[in-house]
């Protein structure tokens, strides 16, 4: 049931719940009562002063914003604000007013460390073109990054602060809300500020938007609330901004593009799956008798072929190939555990991971089946081997000289060398298709293996001059990327992020 909000503010500890009546408003310098909210400001460098009004009757905010934008290094605008320590859920319907503004006019509901203007800071935006997305600058003086929502124009958005995690919700028009895809996290010392905010993204302009059916909630962290796992399925131009493709509750893994980049396959419970880029519901592969799949998937060259690691029975992975468009699967390998990573160029070898009398090593193996050959053969686990895309080289990870760290070696197995040597733990590389970047799933040096849920990044090595870029921070590890993940025009790259939310997160209203 919908619940009419009220003009309060809920302050919310695990002891008691009390109903706090709003301070007086503490506005730039003197104004009309502002609800839930302290005071307003203009944030950063702006031609025209910005203005709230604050209808009781109604509870609903009309802001005016000036401010040439609110990204890269610094921001301007009108933020009308509360100071507030502990997790916090805002929420409300947004109106941008008018038409013919600038199409990056937004209007935000955002959680701030401070009102400087290069403050650290998150928020859920909604633009004048109806791109919506989650925002933030994760440190004072850093450059803002965003995941994009697959949702355009929604009516109602909330962002919630759980810990050091943020999150949105969206919900169009009669919908309920519903998880956005993504997370940010940024450190925040108590206390910080919560509002709503307006930037024109034309210093020469002022915008107007309405904020209706606010809704504010602050409660005492609880470390240990029962958390629900969300996946999402994100794509990226390198560089560029994320964008949500696919939402899920549970777990879904190692997306893998098709040859037309046209859609997705993702692994979940066993199953592969199909999604489209333009979005809808995932349509199930059919894999015949190979069922209990594993994360270990992709298309051959032609795009007409599925090698996939499963079997009839789980935890004896062998290797299968199958039809895409359907058919009865073909076992490949004779021995288990095997794990597929990749094709051959030429579509006539797969190379992959294989434990053999307890030890974790790489293999070749006919892709029409015969006998496998043992490549590394170094001591340690070698593992997550990858073609390049000329078929020279053979990119692996292996610990074999202490950390986990990216070799290659030539197709035969020979000229074993090290790519990687840096303060992380590297693994899980995918090369280009113009053979000139290597993308790897970093995380702490200490990692003996691959983190499951933990804070990682994506890093992109450039392999001429060993240049290497930073293009993402998720909570991640194991499913995030263990297929293939560059497009087949090399422009872009597929991931899935985990959100671990608290199940005591307050109901859609």
């Amino acid at each position: 049931m919908r619940r009419t909000p009220l003009p309060w503010l809920l302050v919310a500890s695990s002891a008691l719940l009390v109903w706090a009546a709003p301070k007086p408003a503490c506005a730039q310098s003197a104004g009309p009562a502002l609800g839930l909210f302290e005071g307003h400001t203009d944030v950063g460098t702006v031609l025209h002063p910005g203005s709230v009004g604050y209808d009781p009757s109604t509870y609903a905010y009309q802001i005016a914003g000036s401010g040439d934008n609110m990204w890269a290094s610094a921001d301007a605008f009108q933020f009308v604000w509360r100071k507030v320590s502990g997790d916090v859920t805002l929420t409300a319907d947004i109106s941008i007013l008018g038409t013919g503004g600038e199409a990056h006019r937004k209007a935000v509901l955002m959680i701030r460390q401070s009102l400087d203007a290069d403050s650290a800071y998150a928020d859920a935006a909604l633009h004048g073109v109806g791109l919506t997305s989650i925002q933030a600058r994760l440190e004072k003086g850093g450059n803002s990054s965003e995941v994009q929502s697959s949702v355009s124009a929604p009516k109602r958005l909330r962002i919630a602060k759980r810990g050091d995690y943020f999150y949105i919700w969206v919900a169009a028009e009669g919908e309920e809300l519903h998880f956005s895809g993504g997370s940010m996290r940024i450190r925040m010392t108590e206390p910080f500020y919560v509002g709503l905010g307006v930037c024109a993204h034309n210093k020469d302009n002022v915008e107007k938007a309405v904020f209706t059916k606010v809704d504010l909630v602050v409660s005492a962290p609880n470390p240990a609330a029962r958390t629900a796992l969300y996946s999402t399925l994100e794509t990226f131009p390198v560089p560029g901004d994320r964008h949500v493709t696919y939402v899920a509750p549970g777990r879904i893994e190692a997306p893998a593009w098709t040859r037309d980049g046209a859609s997705l396959l993702f692994s979940r419970n066993g199953r592969i799956e199909q999604v489209k880029m333009t979005g809808g519901e995932p349509q199930p592969v059919p894999t015949g008798s190979a069922t209990h799949s594993d994360r270990f998937h992709g298309l051959s060259p032609d795009g007409k072929q599925l090698a996939i690691t499963g079997g009839s029975q789980p935890n004896r992975a062998a290797i299968y190939v199958v039809p895409l468009d359907g058919g009865a699967p073909r076992r490949v390998t004779r021995q288990s555990p095997s794990y597929w990573h990749g094709w051959s160029p030429d579509g006539k070898t797969l190379v992959f991971t294989g434990v053999r009398k307890g030890k974790t090593d790489i293999y070749t193996i006919p892709a029409e089946g015969g006998e496998e050959t043992r490549l590394a053969t170094a001591q340690g686990a070698n593992d997550n081997p990858e073609f390049s895309p000329d078929g020279k080289y053979i990119y692996f990870n292996s610990d074999r000289a202490g950390s986990m760290q990216v070799w290659r070696m030539l197709a035969d197995g020979s000229g074993q060398e090290q790519v990687t040597s840096d303060e992380f733990s590297n693994w899980s590389p995918h090369l280009s298709p113009d053979g000139r970047r290597m993308v790897v799933l970093s995380c702490d040096k200490s990692a003996t293996k691959l983190p499951t849920d933990q804070d990682v990044m994506l890093r992109v090595l450039f392999l001429a001059d060993k240049r290497v870029q930073t293009v993402a921070r998720l909570v991640g590890g194991e499913g995030s990327m263990d297929a293939p993940s560059w497009s087949p025009d090399g422009r872009r790259l597929a991931f899935v992020s985990y959100q671990l939310i608290p199940r005591a997160s307050p109901p859609p209203r």
